[in-house]
């Protein structure tokens, strides 16, 4: 059983910086592909940033030059560096695993808030 760990959120002022970490659990983590994906009040649930386990990335183009996506596979983590935030960028942000060894599964964490304040 794959368990994630979140933690970073908070509030910040628009403009600010904030470092988004997720923790894996009970996972071959470094085979996993990653992503970090929001949700806002009455929206829908949206990619921000992906990493595979090769490396490659991808960014929303709301967020490009502005937040990274990283991971730490010794530690089993992944990270979300936002910076240049914006009040838009409020919403619950979730982080997600996927693996596909033998079937495709998926693993989401609990979600942490991220206010950004005008």
């Amino acid at each position: 059983q794959v368990q994630l760990v979140e933690s970073g959120g908070g509030l910040v002022q628009a403009g600010g910086s904030l470092r988004l970490s997720c923790v894996a659990s009970g996972s071959i983590f470094r085979l996993f592909d990653i992503g970090w994906y929001r949700q806002a009040p009455g929206k829908q649930r949206e990619l921000v940033a992906g990493i595979k386990s090769g490396g490659t990335t991808d960014y929303a183009d709301s967020v490009k030059g502005r937040f990274t996506i990283s991971r730490d596979n010794a530690n089993k983590m992944a990270y979300l560096q936002m910076n240049s935030l914006k009040p838009e960028d409020t919403a619950v942000y979730y982080c997600n695993v996927v693996q596909t060894i033998l079937t495709r599964l998926e693993y989401w964490g609990q979600g942490t808030q991220v206010t950004v304040s005008s």
